[in-house]
C-alpha cells in the first residue's frame, strides 16, 4: 500500500519507464454529489502490482504526471468513469488509454463484457466476486480486499495483448484506435456529473407538457448546482418525484408550496423562495423557449423497411469485421439517421457518431443506397 509521498514518487518513476501500465479505481458514492475515491490500483506487470491510498496522500500530483504522460499507455477496462474520477482527484487530463472493454467489441467479443467475464473468456480464469459491496473508504483493508483490488488490474496488460491480437486487420485496428483517442478528450466522460439533459431521464419527464418540462429543466439544473456546491446527492436536495410534481402543480407562493406538500419542512425552508422564483421565471418566459417534447421517433412504413436493411447490413458486416455492432449504433441513433436520410426535420440531440469517422466508412455503402 503506497501511503507517503516519497512511495508515491517512486513508484510513479518506475511506472514512467514502462511502455504500459494497468489502472483502476475503488470508491464510495452514496452520500455525495461525485465519488469519494478510496483506493488506486496500478500494475506494472502481473507480480508488479500496488495500491495507491488516497485517504493517505494529499497530494496525487505524481499519479496526475503518469497519467498524462502520452508516451505511456494507461489500460483499464471500461474507462470513462475511472477517468473522470482520476481527473477530478489529479488535476490531470489522462493521455493514450487503452480500454479492454471497448477493445473486446473490435476482437469479435462483446463490447459490454465485465472485467471477469472478459478474464475467464480469454485466460480461463475465475475472478472472486467478495468484495463488491466493500466500503473502500475504510481502513485497514483486510487481504481478502486487497487481492480482490489487486486482482482488478493484473491481467489487464495480458487482455490488452490478447485482444490486439484478435482484431482482424490494421483497419478495424485504426477504428478501435479512432475510439480510444476520443478518450483523450474530458468531454467523453466528464458528462457523468456534468449533464444538462438529465431532467429527461427523471420518470415522468416523458408525461409533461412544455411549459412543465421547462419548469422541470430549470429546476433539475438549479439541483444540479447546489448539490454539487454541498457535494451531496440530488436526491439529498430534493427527490426526483418532488420535482416532478412542482413542475406538474407550478405553484407560485411559498403558501401554494406548503399547501400542496410538495416538500418536506426542511426542504421548504431551506430552498422554498428560490423554487418559487424559478417557477414563476418559467411561466413568464416566452412559450417558444421552452423545451421541444422528447418522443421516440415513429418511423413511416418506408422508414422501417430502411432501418431493416441497416440492421441487416450493420449485423452481416459486423459477422465479417468481427465487430460488436453494439459500437456501430444504439436503436434510437439509427433509427434518428433513416428519418434524416428521408428527409424528415428530426432534431438531433447531437451530431450522429454514424456521419462521421469509421462508422461513416462503415456505412457508406447504405449511404451510397440510399442516394439512388
Amino acid at each position: 500500500m503506497i501511503t507517503t509521498k516519497e512511495q508515491l514518487i517512486h513508484l510513479i518513476a518506475r511506472a514512467r519507464k514502462s511502455d504500459a501500465v494497468a489502472l483502476d479505481t475503488e470508491f464510495v458514492w452514496e452520500r455525495t454529489y461525485y465519488p469519494q475515491l478510496g483506493l488506486i490500483q496500478i500494475a506494472l506487470s502481473d507480480e508488479d502490482c500496488h495500491l495507491i491510498d488516497p485517504c493517505a496522500l494529499s497530494d496525487l500530483a505524481p499519479l496526475g504526471d503518469l497519467l498524462c504522460d502520452r508516451s505511456v499507455i494507461k489500460i483499464f477496462h471500461d474507462a470513462p468513469q475511472d477517468l473522470a474520477i482520476l481527473n477530478r482527484a489529479t488535476g490531470a487530463t489522462p493521455q493514450n488509454i487503452f480500454d479492454t472493454r471497448l477493445a473486446a467489441g473490435f476482437a469479435n467479443l462483446s463490447a459490454n463484457l465485465s472485467l471477469a467475464n472478459l478474464v475467464k473468456e480469454l485466460l480461463d480464469i475465475d475472478l472472486p466476486k467478495t468484495e463488491t459491496r466493500t466500503n473502500w473508504l475504510k481502513r485497514p483493508l483486510d487481504d481478502k480486499q486487497v487481492d480482490y483490488a489487486l486482482d482488478d488490474v493484473r491481467y489487464l496488460r495480458a487482455l490488452r495483448i490478447l485482444l490486439l491480437n484478435r482484431v482482424i486487420g490494421p483497419t478495424i485496428k485504426m477504428w478501435l484506435q479512432e475510439e480510444l483517442n476520443l478518450l483523450n478528450n474530458p468531454n467523453s466522460y466528464m458528462g457523468s456529473f456534468e449533464n444538462n439533459s438529465r431532467y429527461l431521464k427523471i420518470r415522468g419527464a416523458g408525461t409533461l407538457n412544455r411549459q412543465a418540462l421547462a419548469i422541470l429543466k430549470e429546476l433539475a439544473n438549479w439541483r444540479d448546482q447546489e448539490a454539487r456546491s454541498v457535494n451531496r446527492p440530488r436526491s439529498h436536495v430534493i427527490p426526483d418525484s418532488a420535482l416532478l410534481l412542482i413542475a406538474q402543480k407550478h405553484p407560485d407562493s411559498i403558501e401554494s408550496l406548503k399547501e400542496k406538500g410538495l416538500l418536506s419542512s426542511k426542504a421548504l425552508n431551506l430552498y422554498g423562495v428560490t423554487i418559487v422564483n424559478l417557477v414563476g421565471q418559467v411561466l413568464q418566459a416566452d412559450p417558444s423557449t421552452y423545451p421541444s417534447l422528447h418522443q421516440a421517433p415513429r418511423l413511416t412504413a418506408r422508414e422501417k423497411e430502411s432501418l431493416e436493411k441497416l440492421n441487416s447490413l450493420i449485423n452481416l458486416k459486423c459477422e465479417i469485421q468481427g465487430i460488436d455492432p453494439v459500437l456501430v449504433g444504439n436503436s434510437s441513433e439509427l433509427k434518428t439517421l433513416v428519418k434524416i436520410l428521408h428527409h424528415r426535420n428530426v432534431e438531433a440531440p447531437r451530431q450522429l457518431r454514424q456521419t462521421e469517422g469509421w462508422r461513416k466508412l462503415f456505412l457508406e455503402d447504405f449511404f451510397q443506397n440510399q442516394k439512388r
